[in-house]
């Protein structure tokens, strides 16, 4: 899949590929927790960077390496998100304090998870999250955990990158 000496770097997705956050998020689906976003492009500038005098040839006029090196360099200065249980996200998530505050692990376990209303935005992208805690509660986190692993691989390269070099 990729040239010679190219090693993935999956420390990220190790560490948070067992998460999930109080809303009922896989910390492992996360482009920013999980590594994916730094690793490819790690691997887009080591290629860029064997390449870039053929690639000088082929390139719009105007195209500035020099500026896509730049570029890239911050990306892969992005901190990686250790998770919200371990200190990442937002610390003034609502779901996550109002978990804290009463307790729980995660919102499927909480009571009054289908009248709450701190889920305003997620259920704007995502519809069916208290659905998906619920689910949590009945068959388990490491059950679900492996399932959306699988969805992840078939929908998403970053996800099969990192999910397959983290087995090895």
């Amino acid at each position: 899949m990729f040239q010679r000496g190219f090693r993935l770097e999956t420390l990220p997705f190790e560490n948070v590929k067992n998460q999930v956050g109080c809303c009922g998020i896989w910390c492992g689906s996360c482009v920013g927790g999980n590594g994916a976003m730094r690793e490819l492009t790690r691997k887009y500038e080591q290629t860029v960077k064997r390449s870039q005098s053929a690639l000088e040839k082929w390139a719009p006029k105007g195209f500035n390496f020099n500026e896509l090196m730049k570029e890239l360099s911050h990306i892969q200065a992005m901190p990686h998100c250790p998770g919200c249980r371990k200190g990442g996200g937002n610390p003034n998530c609502t779901i996550r304090i109002c978990a804290l505050n009463r307790g729980v692990t995660y919102c499927g376990e909480c009571e009054q998870l289908l009248t709450c209303n701190n889920f305003g935005e997620l259920e704007k992208s995502n519809p069916k999250i208290k659905e998906g805690l619920t689910e949590i509660k009945n068959k388990g986190q490491a059950v679900l955990i492996e399932k959306w692993m699988g969805e992840l691989k078939a929908k998403w390269p970053h996800c099969l990158l990192l999910c397959e070099s983290a087995k090895k």
